[in-house]
């Protein structure tokens, strides 16, 4: 019986060119996973986090520009901070003291004493309450408006007392309260909290 004789000449060279081939591909490979993986983000979220700048405001009406350009007007005393965020966009955000928010409760129902409840319990936030008084008309929903620049503070009264966002709105001439000068929040108590305040 013939021993087998081991192969060579062509068939060897093929396995060492299959072999290059590989590696070639296996190198190639990992140099296209190495420049994906360092290339910078084109995902849009900033690669740095965003820059804040301070600005303190003293009492009374005043302008500031802060160092990115922009510019707020305040109204009390104050503290603005910009938020640089993508694009070099600026979110402005003030916090006014709740002592210097001038509010008034209005009743819009015929239930005696809702507006004066309701000063009591919009004043234990601290906001300057002014003497409770009847709205002009009644009205079913109650609503919460303000002046410019106290949508926040409208807001934060609004949830404490139970009233909707979507009833949130700017002081206009449909406000049912006669006098609105030097007001910063109305507060209008209507029936559906009527129905459901023990005073």
């Amino acid at each position: 019986m013939d021993e087998e004789q081991p192969q060579t000449g062509m068939s060897g060279s093929l396995s060492v060119g299959r072999a290059a081939v590989v590696l070639a591909l296996f190198v190639a490979a990992v140099a296209i996973l190495v420049s994906v993986g360092t290339r910078e983000s084109v995902s849009g979220v900033p690669s740095t986090a965003p820059t804040t700048t301070p600005t303190t405001v003293a009492a009374g009406g005043s302008t500031t520009t802060t160092a990115a350009g922009a510019t707020t007007t305040t109204h009390a005393a104050t503290t603005t901070t910009a938020h640089h965020g993508r694009h070099g966009a600026t979110t402005t955000t003030t916090t006014v003291p709740a002592s210097t928010v001038s509010v008034v409760v209005a009743n819009g129902t015929s239930t005696n004493g809702l507006a004066g409840h309701y000063t009591s319990v919009i004043g234990a936030g601290g906001y300057s309450m002014k003497a409770a008084i009847d709205a002009a008309t009644s009205v079913p929903t109650s609503a919460v408006y303000y002046a410019p620049g106290f949508q926040p503070e409208a807001a934060a009264i609004a949830t404490t007392i139970g009233v909707k966002p979507t009833e949130v709105l700017p002081i206009s001439t449909a406000t049912p309260v006669s006098a609105t000068s030097g007001l910063d929040v109305i507060v209008v108590i209507g029936q559906d909290l009527a129905t459901t305040t023990t005073t």
